[in-house]
């Protein structure tokens, strides 16, 4: 079963970075306001990038990294012109 690592445009366009077992769940689970704080005020969110691990230890990993970014440097990595 693959773990994901994820980035969410926000309704104020800003992109929200997460990890997850099933992107279609954790969509729901921001859009109704049950996901993490930064996105509650956020909504609604859609998953618009995902990257496929063997564990959840790398996803976070990815995570981390990606949390670390600048904006600019995310919207490199949605449009897959960097893999930072």
């Amino acid at each position: 079963m693959p773990f994901y690592f994820y980035l969410a445009r926000c309704s104020d366009n800003s992109l929200y970075s997460g990890s997850c077992l099933d992107l279609r769940a954790r969509e729901d689970k921001h859009n109704s306001g049950k996901g993490a704080k930064y996105t509650r005020a956020r909504r609604p969110v859609k998953i618009i990038y995902h990257e496929e691990f063997e564990t959840l230890a790398e996803a976070m990993k990815r995570e981390a990294q990606v949390k670390n970014l600048s904006k600019t440097e995310k919207e490199q990595v949605v449009s897959n012109k960097v893999d930072i």
